[in-house]
């Protein structure tokens, strides 16, 4: 049997080498057609990585989630407009708790950070919906 491509991720540069590769399969297309097997694979043994090595992806909401993210590649609110292929003003409006997140913009930053959707897919309260609650709750308390 000859040498494997790919190993359980153990270093932290490994972890990032897999993750470009990921990234350059699924902006090329390639993700999807001949290689498809081999971009499951990275994505498999990545989330193993993660699990192993993060310990805040439960404790932040999606935004809060993403902003961390962004602290860690050096990413601004115009590399994931994008990224995303969407304004600079939806990021913002998104990372100041303004606009959810669409199932599209979950997918993408999923598979950008190398991540399962569900850690992007979760609740959280929006700016209107906090002001709305407050308001509700002095409403009460008259």
């Amino acid at each position: 049997m000859g040498e494997l491509k790919y190993k359980v991720i153990k270093t932290r540069e490994q972890y990032y080498e897999y993750c470009n590769e990921l990234e350059r399969l699924d902006d090329s297309g390639e993700s999807e057609g001949k290689y498809q097997d081999e971009a499951e694979l990275l994505m498999v043994l990545i989330e193993h990585y993660d699990a192993a090595h993060t310990i805040f992806k439960g404790e932040f909401d999606p935004v809060e989630l993403l902003k961390s993210l962004m602290k860690d590649h050096k990413m601004k609110a115009k590399d994931i407009a994008e990224l995303l292929n969407v304004s600079k003003g939806y990021v913002s409006e998104i990372l100041n708790y303004k606009k959810g997140m669409s199932k599209d913009v979950i997918r993408k930053l999923a598979t950008r950070f190398a991540m399962r959707q569900e850690a992007f897919n979760r609740p959280y309260r929006l700016e209107g919906e906090r002001m709305m609650e407050e308001e509700q709750e002095e409403a009460v308390l008259q």
